[in-house]
């Protein structure tokens, strides 16, 4: 099978671009003319090293609405291979329409949903195929469905939570930095170059001003360059070392009130998926492993790793969490108190929702604590400048003989 890059337009006269998986051109063509597309053009895809794709991402959003329409169909009757190709015939994004088109072709060709999902791991994750695997057992791909709905729904609001947590602050600091370079290195200059002539000793805040402008006038290119190049810096070496990468995100842990909210993210993610793996009928090492692989942080990922290794030896879920030292013991004892109750799925599901609940206020204390911070260092700028200029002129009017 080889991946083609296609032109097309649809009953209504639509440009059409995409990739599908064909045998050869004329596969392609039947398989766009089933999806009601007329092929203009093709190329074949050439593979890339490092198994580059050009197909676009498809967002959670598409996916919700997939298992939240693939739940109803199969609620109200209608056999897997119909709904495939009405989810297919219904698609917005072209993107996500050509991962239908060869989802609907394997399976009729004879192949299992979760198995053809799982040739597209940009799009489906190892939950997602796990659970439908499950129901394919169990013969219950509606209730599959609706939990990784629920899920899925959980995992865009902590995504919108970790973005409203991560580029406030970062666009902030960007802020404050232009400002600081643009006041010292051009506005400020300006306004001493008068002070710089006044025949008198200048106190430390203006002399001390003067040489910040003077350093910021000089080098304000760099002073905006080398932030830059740290942080692609650290972006490169942690995606090259893991050992570079390990040590980020245990410095990452031990900042104050940062540290405790990645925590809580995380820890929020992995009682997530494990609950809803586990509810799915999934076994304790799968589930632990596939829930493992979407913790975000190295430190807390080795600690769930050790979890495996512990539980593989014999031990509960709850002694595993607490030898590996990362999980606070309130996680402990609930999950302790699941296992003991054979409620565990319930548990998980309460230890989810309190960290997302606290996830919610640690971002808002993050955002309140910033906000006066940005207001303090800009106001205490403004008061240095003014002192530093103001200061000397005062003096000077003070040395006039009226």
């Amino acid at each position: 099978m080889e991946k083609y890059k296609y032109r097309a337009i649809n009953e209504t006269g639509r440009p059409i671009r995409g990739v599908l998986t064909a045998a050869n051109e004329t596969d392609l063509f039947n398989q766009l003319q089933k999806s009601n597309l007329e092929l203009i053009d093709c190329s074949l895809v050439k593979s890339k090293a490092g198994g580059f794709s050009f197909r676009k991402k498809v967002s959670i959003r598409e996916l919700i609405q997939f298992f939240m329409n693939l739940q109803q169909m199969q609620g109200a009757g209608i056999p897997l291979l119909d709904a495939l190709a009405d989810l297919r015939d219904t698609a917005d994004k072209d993107a996500f329409r050509d991962v239908l088109s060869e989802l609907y072709r394997d399976v009729s060709e004879g192949s299992s949903l979760s198995e053809s999902m799982s040739n597209h791991p940009r799009v489906f994750g190892n939950l997602e195929v796990s659970l439908v695997a499950s129901s394919e057992e169990s013969g219950d791909l509606q209730e599959s469905c609706r939990q990784l709905v629920s899920y899925l729904k959980w995992v865009d609001a902590m995504q919108s939570r970790v973005r409203k947590a991560t580029r406030y602050p970062m666009v902030l600091c960007v802020v404050v930095l232009l400002t600081v370079t643009i006041m010292m290195g051009f506005v400020v200059p300006q306004i001493v170059d008068f002070i710089r002539n006044l025949d008198q000793e200048l106190p430390f805040s203006t002399t001390s001003l003067i040489a910040t402008s003077d350093f910021f006038a000089t080098y304000w290119l760099w002073v905006l360059i080398i932030p830059t190049i740290l942080v692609i810096a650290i972006v490169f070496f942690s995606r090259t070392s893991d050992a570079f990468a390990y040590k980020v995100d245990a410095l990452i842990l031990r900042i104050p009130i940062m540290g405790e909210l990645v925590r809580k993210i995380n820890i929020a993610r992995f009682s997530q998926t494990f609950g809803a793996l586990f509810a799915g009928g999934i076994e304790v090492l799968k589930a632990l492993d596939a829930a493992t692989n979407t913790v975000g942080n190295r430190v807390l990922k080795e600690g769930l790793e050790n979890v495996q290794q512990y539980v593989k030896s014999g031990d509960s879920l709850s002694e595993a969490l607490n030898k590996s030292g990362e999980f606070p013991s309130m996680v402990v004892r609930m999950v302790r108190v699941g296992e003991e109750s054979g409620g565990l799925t319930n548990v998980l599901s309460q230890v989810s929702e309190f960290y997302t609940n606290d996830v919610d206020e640690e971002v808002q204390k993050v955002i309140t604590m910033i906000e006066p911070s940005l207001t303090a260092i800009l106001g205490g700028m403004i008061l240095w400048i003014a002192v530093g200029v103001f200061g000397p002129i005062y003096s000077s009017f003070e040395n006039i003989d009226f």
